[in-house]
């Protein structure tokens, strides 16, 4: 799929179709109006005949329209002007990019780049366009013996700006957009994966093959035994009843100065998660194969990074296993030892997620970093406390924590703040070891972020909890989501702004 930007009159843009909008009460975009005027009053005349009227998610194909080159003509319902916010932006694009997908036209011109968002400029429109588009054209079909494909699919999408000088600029949103649709695109292909495939060493081949297909990019992958001899008794111990062996991936971007302290990502790399021998339900399991939706948004994030050049340096660590039942897999009160030296007595096989992430929390501190994230799938107390809708935040550093929410805010891929407060530490306590590795039944969410924090002291943290986020359950729209790549590239291109 590519993407442009143009200026120019809509009557006279030689192409399959031009897309515009029509607000409800039957009023027309600025585009449509001069569409209107072009054709002699045929779009106004067809929505006084009440074939449309504007409400949001309508379209309408219109052929041959007089005196305008373009084969087509799509209009789309956007709703009331003044409820024009950020969701029903990307709702109205999601909707006229299904409808082009199916009409035949391989490409189109779209003016709905012009439409009114609340608080939001040309730029953001223009690159919200872009990852709608991207979004809506998304399909997983690489395990599909008959692939279910349009005839003629939409291969090219120009979206309008007012003016030429905006064109510098609305091409690098979308020039940004196009990267976080690849980006997305990539954590959507792994999470969607079975478990069968997309094993741990699957996911390292995959950044292995990152790290050789870009001269920026540079890839290891740890082996258990290289881990043992480290230190990394929390890690191992969720992979012991597991036949498929455990790896840590490390993968390095050096686009910035040489000495220039890098920011870490670490994402949760449970390729399967039973439960262990604290077994999960049945009902709904299958799910567990999104359990490595966090490493799978880290890699995405540095495709998106590494396509966008950003002058900056990146560290991707994913720690990544099974979690499986076994004779030889760690049982609910066994102690293990961590890479900080930490030991914690394991309560529940199932709150594994953490065993992993805090020996990649401790690798991190050789990097001596400016800022470590770590993206998990971690907790159902997440998803109860939040809903599907925003990420859960937690950070030890206040600025980190704003600068993520406001990367959110602009990237419409929001996060909320809980407490990461000293008060839920005592709910770790052990009796055999320096902590549980969980805090009983209340505050789940941010037990978790506790525990995590405890490996997280010698560099500025924040913990995004994704449990909610990162997948859509169902009959019909199950898969992966892509989140929260668009936050992560956000908070990339801002400290990229901010250095500046």
């Amino acid at each position: 799929m590519k993407f442009a930007v143009k200026n120019g009159n809509p009557e006279k843009q030689r192409t399959a179709c031009v897309v515009v909008g029509i607000y409800e009460s039957r009023r027309l975009s600025p585009a449509a109006e001069q569409l209107d005027e072009a054709s002699g009053g045929e779009l106004s005349g067809i929505i006084r005949r009440g074939d449309m009227d504007g409400k949001l998610g309508q379209t309408l194909i219109l052929h041959a329209v007089k005196n305008v080159i373009c084969d087509r003509v799509l209009m789309v319902g956007c709703g009331r002007e003044r409820d024009l916010v950020d969701r029903r932006y990307r709702d109205i694009i999601a909707q006229a990019t299904t409808t082009l997908n199916n009409t035949g036209a391989t490409e189109a011109v779209s003016y709905l780049t012009e439409l009114t968002v609340r608080g939001r400029d040309d730029r953001w429109k223009l690159r919200q366009a872009v990852e709608a588009t991207g979004g809506s054209l998304y399909q997983f079909d690489a395990l599909k013996r008959e692939k279910d494909q349009p005839r003629r699919p939409l291969r090219k999408l120009t979206l309008s700006v007012p003016n030429r000088r905006d064109l510098p600029d609305g091409n690098r949103a979308v020039r940004e957009g196009a990267a976080i649709v690849e980006g997305m695109r990539t954590a959507r292909d792994l999470a969607n994966q079975p478990g069968n495939i997309c094993t741990p060493s699957y996911l390292a081949d995959y950044a292995t093959s990152m790290g050789k297909n870009h001269k920026s990019l540079s890839a290891r992958v740890l082996n258990e035994a290289s881990m043992a001899k480290l230190g990394m008794g929390s890690l191992l111990s969720v992979s012991a009843g597991s036949e498929q062996p455990a790896k840590l991936i490390v993968l390095e971007y050096r686009g910035g100065k040489k000495k220039q302290p890098p920011i870490v990502l670490v994402g949760k790399g449970v390729t399967f998660d039973s439960g262990g021998i604290s077994l999960k339900p049945g009902k709904g399991m299958d799910e567990m194969k999104f359990d490595m939706c966090g490493a799978a948004a880290v890699l995405g994030t540095m495709r998106a990074c590494v396509d966008l050049e950003l002058p900056l340096n990146l560290v991707v660590l994913v720690p990544t296993t099974e979690n499986m039942p076994d004779g030889r897999a760690t049982k609910p009160g066994d102690v293990v030892t961590s890479l900080s030296g930490q030991t914690i007595e394991i309560l529940n096989t199932d709150a594994e997620g953490r065993l992993i992430l805090c020996d990649a929390l401790t690798y991190a501190e050789r990097y001596e970093p400016t800022t470590v994230i770590d993206i998990a799938t971690l907790t159902g107390a997440c998803v109860a406390a939040l809903g599907k809708i925003p990420h859960g935040l937690f950070s030890n550093h206040e600025p980190l924590a704003n600068d993520l929410l406001a990367a959110g805010k602009a990237a419409a891929d929001r996060a909320w703040e809980l407490p990461l407060w000293d008060d839920y530490q005592d709910q770790l306590n052990s009796n055999f070891a320096d902590m549980a590795n969980i805090g009983g039944p209340y505050g789940g969410a941010i037990t978790a972020a506790c525990f995590l924090s405890r490996f997280a002291k010698k560099y500025h943290w924040a913990h995004l909890d994704i449990a909610g986020t990162a997948w859509i359950s169902g009959d019909t729209n199950k898969g992966a989501t892509g989140r929260p790549v668009p936050l992560l590239v956000q908070y990339l291109l801002d400290q990229v702004n901010t250095a500046t």
